[in-house]
């Protein structure tokens, strides 16, 4: 949201009020400081009168995080939902302490981070630094007039994402009384913004804010925090995280989970502005020495993710989306893929396993499926396969438990009393209300009965098309706040029924949507791409993006969704797909399954899901890694090499773990990455190629993806046959692959069950290798 009209002026209409003295200071103690500033120098009695005064209180929740609070009028009701933060245990006492360096300044510091605040008249400022590294590192700071409310004309709103889709401007989702529907961008009147700026230095660059598709540094943006179903082509996005990274070192994640705006140097070249609507804002700034450091106290406070089965690291082959489901179809496909050594860990049912219009009924179709449960444990016998199957939270009027959903109030309601339904997606479909606790029990009811007919795991689609606008919550939510916040909901529900019945660190998803703390449910993918080269780039982005916002683990549809991919963008794709965490081939009217796009792609497919699979024991113990840090497996290189300048804009490679460098190719013959600074060797062949410097691959081999080894590192691989990537990994007789050793490596290896340590494996630079716990190959 833009509240200025050049650097003079403001838009006509728009009365912002920006603090500028700190007027009196309320509390001062190693809990934290209060203070409040007034709008205006007070030199006199007189200037006390008719003027607004904004309170802030600024305290510490765990070490190198600050918590800031900015309120204007502080009576209203803070309705719900709110993030839940610190869901793993409450954090250990922060060290913090209050000092007062001069008479106009004072300092609270948690841990390494301090702020230091200027109370001096006309002169209110604050000020971020972090010691980690020894000095006082400059992170950010907000300048007098930086923290502000301001009333804008409710047209000059119509830009943001909350405003501009269907959600507001479709008739099905404006207000309706007495079969009249309000069209809300026809009103007139104010809207109430809080407002924080925070500079943006020379040099700086900003990351994450969720899932988004567009430039991967966010500078020059603004990004608006709403969930919206809109593909991965544009600004439009299904996962939205109010929290970025910094290439100083720090986060800020904003602890709203309603619709926030980053003005990302764009409305001024120099500061992040973040607005919210109402008359508070609150935002943490998250330090640690490092953007690692930062990420990793982020989630913390937000919560760490869950460890998907070994398992699920496998190939998913999905029927696709509109073609033909049937038994003789799909059982078809895993005999081929089988025979043509492209071995399948998991088969995704799509939409169609129930009839049409009747989604989400949570029934197999008869006549696809006549008797889905023998089928299930058929296809899973025969194959070796789980079973994953779609669904959403949205039931259709023609599905068999809508009349249940509407006589107990399970579903989302309309101020009128009438469910809340419109035919987007399903026809008169209305939408589960996850606040009511007996509507949860309802769904995860219907989710248990899928998993004792045999489904292992579950695609919790859709969830971003939730109104705001004329709704009603079980629990008195604000819809706003919920529009987001919905995702959450959802996805816990779901997968707190799969690991009650499967067991900690045996549950996953395949979800889309999401907002901060839904990495803690485990996997997501990246949403409908087209069968592009430039989709592929795009998606890829994506996932860098989310990966800087706290999600560990990562998938997308492998040779996009719309549309059918050539030969070679197809292969390419794979290589990609199978080098990420999660692995799924799905389309939308076409299959996925490799002989579609020539002999080749099937060479390249087999190729890859035998390296993935060989490489697991690698992988498990990095997301073991994942799990309990919270650095997440696929990694922007700017998040693992800060200091190297040309890190800061690479959107087209990542870090797979702490060792492998992949970047996939764009390109039928072509293939262009960056190698940091050191020797690093080609996993495929060998080459060793020091660094630092750009690379380009003329006639790149189709069967390959630039992947390199960091030097100093050891990978232990599986035997060449394997064809699964659940395995016993300390028993099987491990390979032991050394790259440009220049100290003793020590690795730990997985047992591939949870988050355990079977052993590990030392190797000196000069060769000598010892196990402990840990069969290598002879």
């Amino acid at each position: 949201m833009k509240f200025t009209d050049g650097l003079w002026r403001r838009p006509t209409g728009v009365n912002f009020v920006g603090g500028v003295e700190v007027v009196e200071v309320l509390r001062e103690s190693k809990d934290g400081v209060e203070f409040i500033v007034a709008p205006r120098h007070v030199a006199h009695r007189g200037d006390t009168l008719n003027s607004p005064l904004l309170t802030v209180s600024i305290s510490s929740p765990m070490d190198d995080v600050l918590k800031v609070r900015v309120e204007h009028h502080a009576g209203g009701h803070n309705r719900g939902p709110h993030f839940e933060l610190f869901p793993d245990g409450a954090p250990a006492t922060p060290k913090t302490s209050v000092s007062r360096p001069t008479e106009d300044h004072i300092c609270f510091k948690s841990g390494s981070v301090a702020v230091d605040i200027n109370t001096a008249p006309k002169s209110y400022a604050l000020r971020f630094t972090d010691s980690a590294k020894g000095d006082d590192d400059f992170l950010c700071a907000t300048e007098p007039k930086g923290q502000a409310y301001a009333d804008v004309p409710w047209h000059l709103t119509f830009g943001q994402q909350s405003q501009a889709g269907c959600l507001t401007t479709l008739p099905a989702s404006m207000a309706r009384s007495d079969h009249f529907a309000l069209d809300s961008t026809r009103a007139t009147g104010l809207v109430r913004y809080m407002v924080n700026e925070l500079t943006l230095s020379v040099g700086e660059t900003i990351y994450g804010l969720g899932e988004r598709f567009g430039p991967f540094v966010k500078n020059g943006q603004v990004v608006g925090i709403w969930n919206q179903d809109g593909g991965t082509s544009s600004e439009q996005t299904y996962k939205n995280i109010p929290f970025y990274l910094s290439s100083k070192g720090y986060g800020l994640f904003v602890n709203h989970p309603e619709e926030v705006e980053f003005e990302v140097g764009r409305e001024k070249c120099s500061k992040i502005g973040v607005s919210v609507r109402g008359e508070r804002l609150e935002y943490f700034v998250i330090g640690g020495g490092s953007i690692k450091a930062a990420l990793r106290n982020y989630v913390r406070m937000t919560g760490r993710p869950a460890l998907p089965p070994a398992w699920t690291y496998g190939l998913y082959l999905s029927t696709s989306f509109t073609t033909s489901y049937d038994q003789e179809t799909v059982s078809g496909f895993l005999r081929e893929m089988r025979e043509r050594k492209c071995p399948v860990r998991v088969l995704h049912l799509d939409c169609f396993w129930m009839k049409r219009y009747d989604w989400c009924s949570f029934q197999f179709d008869p006549d696809t499926f006549p008797d889905p449960e023998k089928y299930l444990a058929d296809v899973k016998r025969e194959y070796g396969v789980k079973v994953c199957a779609w669904i959403n939270p949205y039931i259709s009027q023609r599905a068999a438990i809508f009349a249940e959903g509407v006589k107990k109030g399970y579903f989302l309601k309309r101020r009128s009393g009438d469910v809340w339904q419109w035919d987007e997606w399903q026809p008169g479909m209305a939408i589960v209300d996850f606040t009511n606790p007996a509507a949860w029990k309802w769904y995860a009811g219907l989710v248990q009965r899928l998993l004792d007919m045999g489904v292992d795991t579950v695609k919790t689609d859709f969830g971003e098309r939730i109104p705001h606008v004329d709704v009603v919550y079980h629990d008195g939510s604000d819809p706003s706040k919920a529009h987001n916040f919905y995702s959450f909901l959802y996805n816990k529900c779901v997968f707190e029924v799969v690991e009650k019945k499967y067991g900690k660190h045996e549950a996953a998803l395949f979800a889309r949507s999401a907002t901060a703390g839904g990495q803690r449910f485990p996997v997501h993918w990246g949403g409908d791409c087209e069968s592009t080269y430039e989709a592929m780039a795009e998606t890829l982005r994506g996932g860098l993006s989310l990966s800087a916002s706290g999600f560990a683990f990562w998938s997308h549809d492998i040779g996009g969704f719309e549309g059918k991919p050539d030969p070679a963008l197809f292969s390419r794709w794979v290589a990609f797909g199978l080098f990420s965490s999660h692995s799924r081939l799905h389309g939308s009217g076409s299959y996925r399954v490799p002989w579609n796009y020539g002999e080749t792609a099937v060479t390249v497919t087999a190729k890859m899901v035998r390296a993935k699979c060989r490489l697991m024991p690698y992988i498990y113990g990095e997301s073991i890694k994942a799990h309990e840090t919270g650095v997440p497996v696929m990694r922007a290189m700017i998040i693992e090499f800060p200091e190297d300048p040309a890190s800061a804009h690479l959107d087209k490679q990542y870090m797979f773990g702490d060792s492998l460098l992949v970047a996939p190719v764009f390109h039928g013959t072509r293939a262009d990455f960056y190698i940091p600074a050191g020797r690093w060797t080609c996993y495929w062949t060998g080459e060793v190629i020091e660094g630092p410097r750009f690379v380009r691959k003329t006639d790149y081999p189709i069967d390959q993806i630039p992947v390199f080894v960091r030097p100093n590192s050891v990978l232990l691989l599986g035997p060449e046959s394997i064809e699964t990537p659940d395995y016993e990994y300390a028993k099987v007789g491990l390979e032991v692959r050394t790259f440009e050793l220049e100290s003793e490596v020590e690795v730990k290896v997985p047992t591939g069950k949870g988050a355990k340590w079977a052993g590990s494996v030392k190797v000196a630079p000069g060769g000598k290798v010892s196990a402990s716990g840990v069969t290598l190959k002879k």
